[in-house]
């Protein structure tokens, strides 16, 4: 079952309105972390610490995404779709605006810090209900045969939120004085996120709830406690969605954040080097994700999938050589491969992390299973790879570090079932599933 075609585009277009929407709200905070953040909350520190310290305030999100998916997916489950990601984008576009607006160090000493985390970790809640959502109220619109494609534009968000983001701090700083930037030029994009989560509250609200739930609830086979049956009946599904995500988001962390550390502190180049570079790359996977979730509906998810795995792994060892270049073409090629990759693995997961599990239980278990993997794969990967870099004094410990995470990835696809060709109108076969 899926829903019209008109109302499937419908969809597609909130989700990647909304995620793109969250995402720019996200990196902003991540890219502000790596420029701005340690010299405005951590000044005491010296620049390396407060860099770690920033990164770290960073991860705080990564921690209350598992709790924001539980939550949302719960009542995504109990409820609806619908109504929980317009919830979602609300949260996350007030505590973004917040953050524009919170004083510095130098105003409120050590309350700036405490503040600047604690509204970190109200976007991670929002963040972490809304990739569910997103993902499943496009998956479940769509036509059998298009399920990789459709799921795979709230994945777009992504980049594009990262696009918005990273151009607006980029076009600021290349404008603006070091000083000026640093004192208030870097607030005005997170002050517009108000003005932005108005227009995707106005397109979320126009959407029909997903028609397979609606099925569920006509039924009454709602789950009670969504959670605990995801853990009673999916635990192999629970572990692959765990599993699979982990490469993915250490590999691209390390391609989009620490590259910015590492071309600015490292290698000395003004920081609109790596902006760009990132910008571009990120740019080109606007077409390449759904791309790469088209080709999954034709080749299976898990082939696609292994392949951007393997390019990762291998592209992560020509990545720091390029950045010693200095060279910015070089740079630019660096980035523009290694997105490539990822793109290969985050055009299909999200339908492969959904189709795991079934109707009554997908918002919770797919949100679960994927916002988990986020506190061991994105949330420490930049901190890894500068501590790393600072012990061993070689890149080459960081590429080691980024396979050994691809590794795992590997493992929770070849433990998972191919999910094409699963029937998502029918929960018949959880023993497959889970």
């Amino acid at each position: 079952m899926a829903g019209s075609t008109s109302q499937a585009r419908r969809v597609i277009v909130a989700s990647l309105v909304g995620t793109s929407l969250e995402w720019y709200d996200f990196f902003l905070y991540t890219t502000a972390a790596t420029l701005v953040f340690g010299k405005l909350f951590f000044p005491t520190l010296e620049p390396l610490n407060a860099t770690l310290l920033a990164l770290t305030t960073n991860a705080v999100a990564f921690v209350a995404r598992p709790l924001g998916g539980i939550v949302f997916g719960h009542f995504g489950d109990r409820a609806g779709r619908k109504t929980v990601l317009v919830v979602t984008l609300l949260v996350m576009g007030v505590s973004t605006f917040l953050i524009g607006v919170l004083p510095g160090y130098a105003t409120i000493g050590v309350a700036a810090p405490i503040l600047l985390a604690v509204l970190r970790f109200v976007q991670g809640l929002g963040l972490g209900g809304e990739w569910g959502g997103a993902v499943i109220m496009s998956l479940e619109h769509a036509d059998d045969r298009r399920r990789g494609f459709n799921a795979s534009w709230p994945q777009v968000g992504v980049p594009a939120g990262f696009v918005l983001a990273t151009a607006l701090l980029a076009l600021l700083s290349a404008t603006m004085t070091d000083a000026a930037f640093l004192s208030w030029g870097w607030r005005i994009p997170f002050l517009l996120s108000g003005v932005l989560v108005i227009v995707g509250l106005w397109v979320r609200l126009r959407v029909t709830e997903s028609p397979l739930f609606a099925e569920v609830e006509k039924q009454g086979r709602t789950a009670r406690m969504p959670l605990v049956e995801v853990l009673r009946t999916h635990p192999r599904a629970l572990l692959s969605a765990f599993t699979a995500r982990i490469g993915v988001d250490v590999a691209f962390y390390t391609f989009t954040v620490y590259i910015l550390v590492y071309v600015t502190g490292r290698l000395g180049l003004p920081r609109s080097v790596g902006l760009n570079a990132v910008l571009i790359a990120s740019a080109l996977q606007l077409a390449l994700i759904p791309f790469f979730g088209a080709l999954s509906d034709r080749l299976g998810r898990r082939p696609v999938y292994l392949a951007g795995v393997v390019g990762a792994a291998v592209w992560v060892f020509a990545f720091f050589p390029l950045l010693d270049t200095r060279s910015f073409p070089l740079i630019v090629l660096a980035a523009v491969v290694a997105l490539v990759t990822h793109a290969a693995m985050y055009g299909p997961q999200a339908a492969f992390i959904a189709e795991l599990f079934s109707t009554r239980l997908r918002y919770s278990g797919a949100s679960m299973g994927y916002q988990v993997a986020g506190i061991v794969g994105g949330a420490i990967a930049p901190i890894i790879a500068l501590k790393l870099l600072d012990v061993y004094g070689t890149t080459l410990a960081v590429s080691v570090y980024v396979v050994i995470a691809l590794a795992v990835t590997a493992v929770g696809l070849a433990i998972a079932p191919e999910t094409r060709d699963l029937d998502l109108a029918h929960p018949t076969d959880l023993a497959r599933r889970g």
